[in-house]
């Protein structure tokens, strides 16, 4: 392995399963030290001994990405364990229930908003506090591209992803001279729990996500994850507040 995160310390969020397990995994076998953190927590803790048992570290914590305390502790722990903060990856989301704008529920609206894009603004707000100790890192947002294009019946999602790529532009220029990286990437269809609740993991509904993917396949968490760790690394150094799409060619139709 070329340890392109030798030594940092990265925290991701929604790191339990999907594009968030894919990362945690990644990130510790180049090297980091991975702070994985989530709300299911049998899984979490299990990918952190998973993660552990290959000989490599992390740890787990709980943290409610829409709850400041949690977030806060988040941080605190990074800090107190491992003494500082290199990464960030901002991945915990969620999609929210189905409906067109009129039909949407307001507590749906909140869930989704607290979550997808509070979370991320409460992890760059005491990241970047915490990054500024140590001289500086580096802040991977998730987005989709859901945050680029409109999604019929998902209001909610789209208008949280789209706040997600404005609050990393803004960020990164506010950062800029003073060593962290702000940047986004946009996923596409990816074969994650996610997406096979919006197809109910059946064949035919599976098949018409795909199609809209002009690679004509779902994405892989694994794959999203290396754009992560570029975007981590300091291969990126002169890349921030880039949004890019890891979509399999989605927006450029």
């Amino acid at each position: 392995m070329s340890q392109e995160l030798k030594d940092k310390v990265a925290i991701i969020t929604g790191a339990s399963s999907g594009i968030g397990r894919a990362a945690a995994e990644l990130f510790a076998s180049e090297g980091a030290i991975v702070v994985a953190a989530d709300v299911i927590d049998d899984a979490g803790q299990q990918l952190a001994d998973d993660i552990a048992g290959k000989g490599w570290t992390a740890s787990y914590v709980h943290s409610d990405v829409s709850k400041e305390s949690d977030v806060q502790a988040m941080v605190h722990f990074a800090l107190s364990t491992y003494g500082r903060l290199d990464v960030l990856f901002n991945n915990a989301g969620i999609e929210g229930a189905q409906a067109p704008t009129a039909d949407a529920t307001v507590e749906n609206w909140d869930r989704v908003i607290a979550i997808n894009l509070k979370g991320v603004f409460l992890g760059c707000k005491y990241g970047i506090e915490a990054m500024l100790r140590t001289g500086g890192g580096a802040i991977v947002n998730n987005a989709s591209v859901a945050g680029l294009v409109g999604f019929e019946n998902i209001p909610a999602y789209c208008a949280s992803k789209g706040g997600v790529v404005q609050l990393t532009r803004t960020a990164a220029l506010e950062y800029a001279t003073r060593g962290v990286r702000v940047n986004c990437l946009c996923p596409g269809v990816i074969d994650t729990p996610m997406v096979s609740r919006f197809t109910h993991d059946a064949p035919e509904a599976r098949k018409q996500f795909e199609a809209m993917e002009p690679v004509g396949r779902f994405g892989t968490p694994r794959e999203v994850a290396q754009l992560a760790l570029f975007l981590a690394s300091d291969r990126s150094s002169f890349i921030t507040g880039a949004v890019i799409p890891v979509d399999g060619g989605f927006v450029a139709r």
